[in-house]
């Protein structure tokens, strides 16, 4: 059984064959119709792409006149641009699970940090594009035509294909992300047009629901307007989409989930009345428009799937009343694109079952229901070396997967992506390319040891294009 909050469903719209999906574009930017992660961190098919193993030029290569004029101009232009404060930095967890706090701090209205594109970011990351793209046509032409918009403006416009390659690479790249195989896969919505509160809240919509299907899950990134000198993009300031809330109480405590307190708190503040009362209610979206006070949108019931948990073998585990919702869409991190600063661009995978079952569900700081579960399963918790903690951990693991499988919702397990991310490993070394990856996000929350990615290490270098925590720099 399913659960889709409140209403009904429609029908999903087929997706476009284009990898860029100009239709999901609504035309105008506020009020437009609506409908509607990769994943850093632990999700089964997001990839982050690496711009790593593109010819570089030597540090004495000879350039144009035109090139190097252009580079000079562009520089000069940076130097010049004042820039604000920068928010304050977010980790997000995601899938594995986004940790971070809000951006911009309580969501007052402020000064937003935007910088003039890199001329030499925009160069090496057109000298990786048309590398990897030999059809992309000449470099030189290309190069030389952003090398002027930068000089002219601080920025430039990449290419809806330009966009694509730019969106995906950055999957390859996420040193955090076990689930990159599949990040040639990533479906990229093209929404640089929209810029307002309304305009973002109706595209993050329609990305839940073109994301989710009816429970075959798309990895889906949609970009919003980039970050442009002296006028800064949207943001949202949930660092996924879909979030419970955590109410505090008089005690000190919180009913729900406590990394969401502050978030909720900020939403109650804006005018968010609240929702049923339950340990699992939606948050809205908290989307801030440039530099404007942030401003509160409900996500429709519809947009929202939901799998209520049980246990294949335990019929009391349906009465502990938990569930989880189906897509993890990480929404806290900006992607950047060759020296270009994209700050809201949403992006999904699929879960894999530790985020869930292990982090979500299981960590003492979040839902923290593993001393209920060893309860109900009646083992000794008198000391530690019953290992009850682990025996308890492992069947509520068991319960979201087969509740997932059971529902017909896409997710994986530590085991099967474990060695899907070797195999990623392998072709982007056939392909001359380091593969970032941080250990101690790669290796799984339980049962590590038994997972081939434990026993090795791995390059940590930071690769461009990225999807960078706010406030921080790649």
């Amino acid at each position: 059984m399913l659960i889709w909050h409140r209403s009904p469903r429609p029908a999903p719209d087929p997706g476009p064959a284009d990898p860029v999906d100009r239709s999901a574009r609504p035309g105008g930017d506020p009020g437009r119709h609506a409908r509607g992660c990769p994943v850093p961190g632990d999700s089964p098919d997001p990839s982050s792409p690496a711009p790593h193993g593109a010819p570089r030029p030597s540090a004495g290569a000879r350039r144009d006149g035109a090139f190097s004029s252009a580079v000079r101009r562009a520089g000069a232009f940076a130097s010049a641009v004042r820039q604000g404060p920068g928010a304050p930095e977010a980790d997000p967890g995601g899938v594995p699970d986004l940790n971070g706090d809000l951006w911009g701090g309580p969501g007052e209205p402020g000064e937003v940090e935007t910088p003039p594109a890199d001329p030499a970011e925009a160069e090496a990351f057109l000298r990786l594009y048309h590398a990897e793209n030999p059809a992309a046509g000449p470099l030189r032409t290309r190069l030389r035509e952003v090398l002027r918009s930068i000089a002219r403006t601080g920025t430039y416009t990449h290419t809806p294909d330009e966009l694509v390659y730019g969106a995906r690479v950055a999957w390859r790249n996420s040193a955090r992300c076990i689930g990159r195989l599949y990040w040639r896969a990533l479906r990229v919505r093209d929404l640089r047009d929209v810029g307002s509160v309304e305009g973002v809240a109706v595209g993050c919509v329609e990305h839940l629901r073109e994301a989710t299907g009816d429970g075959r899950i798309r990895p889906t990134i949609t970009v919003f307007a980039p970050d442009r000198p002296g006028r800064p993009g949207p943001r949202v300031l949930n660092e996924q989409l879909i979030r419970y809330a955590g109410y505090r109480r008089a005690d000190g405590s919180v009913y729900g989930d406590p990394r969401n307190a502050d978030l909720t708190d900020l939403a109650r503040g804006l005018g968010w009345t609240g929702g049923a009362g339950t340990r699992f209610d939606v948050l809205p979206l908290v989307v801030r428009a440039g530099d404007g006070p942030p401003r509160v949108c409900a996500i429709p019931g519809d947009a929202v799937l939901e799998v209520p948990l049980r246990h294949p073998d335990h019929p009391w585990f349906a009465s502990l009343g938990l569930r989880w919702h189906a897509v993890p869409a990480i929404s806290g991190m900006r992607l950047e694109i060759g020296g270009v600063r994209y700050p809201c661009a949403p992006f999904n995978g699929w879960y894999m079952g530790t985020e869930i079952g292990a982090r979500n569900l299981g960590d003492a700081d979040r839902y923290d229901m593993v001393p209920a579960v060893a309860a109900r399963l009646g083992l000794d918790t008198s000391h530690d070396r019953t290992l009850w903690r682990d025996r308890a951990l492992v069947e509520l693991n068991v319960a979201v997967l087969a509740s997932f499988a059971a529902a017909g919702v896409t997710i994986t397990d530590h085991h099967t992506e474990s060695r899907r991310f070797l195999a990623h490993l392998e072709r982007e070394e056939r392909a001359g390319r380091i593969c970032p990856a941080d250990w101690s996000w790669i290796v799984p929350p339980i049962s590590g040891s038994a997972t081939p990615v434990f026993h090795r290490y791995y390059d940590e270098a930071r690769l461009t294009p990225a999807f960078v925590q706010p406030g921080a720099g790649v």
